[in-house]
């Protein structure tokens, strides 16, 4: 399903860059908007939700730990259909997870999955925020992700910042803290947030937060823990939302079938009850829910209404006598707005709604002027301003009114563009051109465009060329052309975090605090346009955009970003070479362009001394942006001994040198955001002993690189495409592998897989690599013998565990490399997981290890004789080692292919 794109801010995200500066109230921002959102949050259902939430100030915050881990069914059901204004506070971003849809991992994977749980929650109708935390792969208990943290207050930090921030009545734990949570990352999630509960509220705690970010300390009125199915509180997220077209449930899974690189998409539930249990497991009020009786909701005993706002001043009434009438007038004009709509007209309810909001506004500039005590004047602002971002998007809702940012087709040069000119996919520091901001008004009154403004960071030049601000009638507009000069020193468009290296640090570093636990920094341009209906004023707002053709998709849209002029990457990232390799490694940088016109630069290669590089540098040049060149040098390594050194490439361009790259994210059923990486290629060099007459044969699965690899140290493997597979000639290879997960996610993998036990039964040597769906891969029988994937997920996370081998004598251990203990150090991130838990006598375990405190497990390695040929099941993590260039595992996975091969 694709996005419909729609180009609304709820509220000014700009205003995300005050953060630090703002004494009372940090903004709290739904970058989510900035992206798209689904056709349910448009026209009259968008309307009719808003209503809702306009009718409560019900706030509530949702603490998991990784992408996927939400209820999206509670979240759904609270936020549209109870009306309360939701966020997720999710621990991590999933980077050291596996990708079934392709070959990103760490980091670059931890961006994907920000952009798929951005997805789901436009399903969900909640704000997101992370914290700095890494997942640093699959942790058995809380104890070692702590540790691996470095303590519980790097985490805990950012859960009471953003609950300081976003001021929830109540705080919403997925997990329970406690071993049946199934991981570690799950528990510590479940154990820091009934300490954020109190540690919030507590002044001693992170006091940098008061003293220099502004925030104040803030009580969380109740806390609920996740229950299974023994939870006082039942939710029942089955009820049907006529908005929706379908359950709470039903809509929820939409949105958690875009975390597609996490196995989700196929979960569909029918109509009918289905309950999320929670405990209440704190609580500083009297819910008023006594005996036997259970609570119907979080919100049981705290007044959300928009006139018990009032009850909160308590001292300091007398400074707002006329609050609680004020706020009562205004919520008559939310049920004056829906009572006036109606499906033939919904700019009905557009007048009710301006004229609310009017009201609003005066009693917000009361209530900042009232001389009301920090905390109070902090408290209401949170909850006032919140409400003047909906009856914003009612009221345009209602009436029809939107708008549309767009950078001007040819507008790369100055003045006007002209349509001979290129035009602009990413602006670069020093850039001018023209962005046309449209305020359109497709309802049926006439409303008047009174101003449009463009909204940039500071130190933009920003002029206003064209003006067309006018009475505007139905399915009329009114328009500004703005010319925009970015600054020579303009920030580029990329993540406010960083790793310095991805296998070790399992916490990001901050580079812009301003922007932290924001999932990304917004995008620098947006407009905001006023319009009037009689004497109440509205306003709209939008992200400007770039219009670009997509091969396959046609005509698509994305934010305009910020980026350099030149983007250079060195291609692949890592090389693991031999180190007897007598012949010069190929490398292969890849320069992108994103200057319009023509280019003349210099590409250089920088190795480390007493390497040889040829050429010594190659002229770059190009004639308009976009553009995209591959270029080759050769390089020679001294040294014939096992090591790691680095390789970077730099183009000189106008007297800068520009040595990072960046690729864009996303899908086309995602938004986008920007990778950026350094130029370097990390060279490994391993002492291997390759079998130079066989010939591999590699089944690509949900991606990998192990080909690229095998072939940089000199293996010479070759892909097997879907039709040889399933009708050419396999007896040409020597070896097959299987790449991981291919059972997972390719078809005709399972449905060939009998071609592959022939091929195996005439002499070949098969290797299966790790499949997650165990529950499939078992009942597909697809081994020769029985064997079945433990359903337990038998894994060993600790990458130092120790390995023992159980079959000294096999040739995966001597030939064509002997392998020793040494061979098991300096491996990343885990050793394996979902390896074998049962299997047939015909198989015999090669390896055994386990994590601390654990039997050993043996069903990460086994080997068979079927036929004439070898068949061996490997759960080691090579796919994670290969591209590292661990050495000694590079030197057993050859070993392995060459199993069955040793007598040639």
């Amino acid at each position: 399903m694709r996005f419909m794109s729609v180009n609304k801010i709820r509220t000014s995200l700009v205003a995300v860059s005050l953060l630090l500066s703002m004494v009372l109230i940090p903004a709290i921002q739904p970058i989510k908007a900035e992206y798209h959102v689904p056709p349910q949050d448009t026209g009259l259902s968008g309307l009719v939700q808003m209503l809702q939430k306009l009718k409560t100030t019900a706030r509530m915050i949702h603490t998991t730990a990784h992408p996927d881990d939400e209820d999206g069914g509670m979240l759904t059901y609270e936020s549209r259909g109870v009306g309360a204004s939701v966020l997720l506070f999710t621990l991590n971003r999933g980077e050291g997870g596996q990708n079934k849809t392709g070959s990103e991992l760490f980091d670059a994977l931890g961006i994907l999955r920000t952009e798929e749980l951005l997805a789901a929650d436009s399903y969900y109708g909640v704000d997101e925020r992370f914290s700095k935390v890494v997942d640093f792969g699959y942790s058995k208990n809380w104890q070692e992700t702590l540790d691996k943290w470095k303590g519980q207050d790097t985490a805990l930090e950012d859960m009471v910042r953003v609950i300081r921030t976003y001021k929830p009545d109540v705080l919403v734990s997925r997990f329970q803290g406690n071993a049946s949570d199934g991981h570690g990352h799950h528990e510590a999630a479940g154990i820091l947030t009934p300490i954020a509960f109190k540690a919030a509220a507590d002044p001693n705690r992170f006091p940098d937060q008061i003293t220099k970010e502004g925030l104040l300390p803030w009580q969380v009125k109740k806390l609920y823990m996740g229950a299974g199915q023994n939870g006082a509180l039942r939710i029942d997220t089955g009820i049907y939302d006529p908005a929706l077209g379908m359950s709470y449930a039903q809509y929820a899974l939409e949105g958690l079938s875009h975390q597609l690189s996490q196995g989700s998409g196929g979960g569909r539930v029918p109509p009918g009850p289905r309950y999320s249990t929670y405990r209440l497991a704190d609580s500083v009020i009297n819910t008023g829910v006594a005996g036997p009786e259970h609570e119907q909701n979080f919100f049981d005993g705290i007044d959300t209404s928009l006139p018990g706002l009032a009850s909160r001043v308590g001292n300091d009434t007398s400074k707002l006598p006329s609050l609680r009438q004020d706020l009562t007038e205004i919520a008559n004009r939310v049920d004056e707005a829906s009572g006036a709509l109606t499906f033939q007209d919904p700019s009905r309810a557009g007048a009710p709604l301006l004229a609310g909001l009017t009201q609003l506004r005066k009693v917000i500039t009361q209530v900042k002027n009232a001389g009301l005590s920090p905390a109070v004047k902090s408290d209401l602002l949170v909850n006032l301003q919140t409400k003047e971002g909906q009856f914003e998007e009612a009221a345009n809702l209602a009436l029809g009114v939107t708008m549309d940012v767009l950078v001007d087709a040819g507008g790369s040069g100055g003045g006007r563009g002209r349509r001979n000119q290129q035009s602009i996919l990413i602006a670069i520091p020093g850039q001018t051109f023209n962005v046309t901001a449209r305020l359109y008004n497709r309802g049926k009154q006439t409303i008047d465009a009174t101003d449009i403004k463009l909204e940039t960071p500071q130190g933009w030049q920003v002029s206003a060329v064209n003006k067309n601000l006018k009475a505007v009638g139905p399915n009329g507009n009114a328009s500004v052309q703005f010319q925009v000069t970015v600054p020579e020193n303009a920030q580029y468009t990329r993540p406010y975090f960083h790793r310095n290296d991805n296998q070790i640090d399992t916490i990001y570093k901050i580079d812009r605090p301003e922007y932290q636990n924001l999932p990304f920094p917004p995008y620098p341009v947006h407009a905001s346009a006023t319009y009037k209906l009689g004497a109440d004023m509205g306003e709209e707002r939008g992200v400007a955009e770039v219009s670009y053709t997509d091969p396959m998709y046609g005509q698509e849209r994305r934010p305009l970003a910020i980026g350099p002029a030149i983007s250079v990457e060195l291609q692949p990232a890592t090389q693991v070479i031999a180190t007897d390799r007598q012949t010069p490694s190929d490398i292969t940088v890849g320069v992108r362009n994103n200057v319009p016109g023509n280019v003349s630069a210099i590409l250089k290669l920088e190795v480390p001394a007493g390497w040889k590089c040829e050429p010594a540098s190659l002229p770059v040049t190009f004639t308009k942006a976009g553009e995209f060149n591959s270029y080759q040098f050769k390089v020679t390594p001294n040294e014939k001994r096992e090591e790691i050194k680095d390789i970077k490439a730099v183009v000189d361009y106008n007297g800068k040198k520009y040595d990072e790259g960046y690729t864009v994210v996303t899908r086309e059923d995602l938004p986008s955001f920007y990778y950026y990486s350094p130029a370097i290629q990390k060279v490994s060099s391993v002492d291997v002993a390759i079998l130079q007459n066989l010939k591999i044969g590699y089944v690509m699965g949900a991606g990998d690189t192990i080909p690229t690899v095998l072939k940089q140290i000199g293996v010479n493997v070759e892909l097997i495409t879907p039709s040889e597979l399933a009708s050419g000639d396999l007896s040409r290879f020597d070896t097959i592998i299987m790449g991981i997960r291919a059972y997972d996610v390719r078809s005709d993998v399972r449905d060939n897989n009998k071609r592959l036990l022939d091929y195996v039964q005439r002499g070949g040597t098969l290797i299966v690599q790790y499949n997650q769906s165990m529950d499939a891969f078992n009942s597909g029988n697809f081994t020769p013998y029985p064997a079945t994937v433990d359903p337990g997920n038998k894994r060993v996370t600790v990458e130092e565990a120790p390995v023992d081998i159980l079959q000294p004598k096999d040739s995966v251990f001597l030939y064509p490399n002997k392998i020793t203990p040494k061979d098991f150090d300096n491996w990343i991130q885990e050793r394996g997981a979902y390896f074998m838990g049962q299997w047939d006598e015909h198989f015999k375990a090669l390896m055994a290890s386990h994590d601390p405190g654990e039997q050993p497990l043996e069903g990460g390695l086994l080997r068979a004789q079927y036929g004439k040929g070898t068949y061996i099941f490997s759960g080691y993590a090579f796919f994670r080692q290969l591209p590292a260039g661990v050495p000694g595992a590079t030197r057993l996975f050859i070993n392995i292919l060459s199993a069955g091969h040793d007598q040639k």
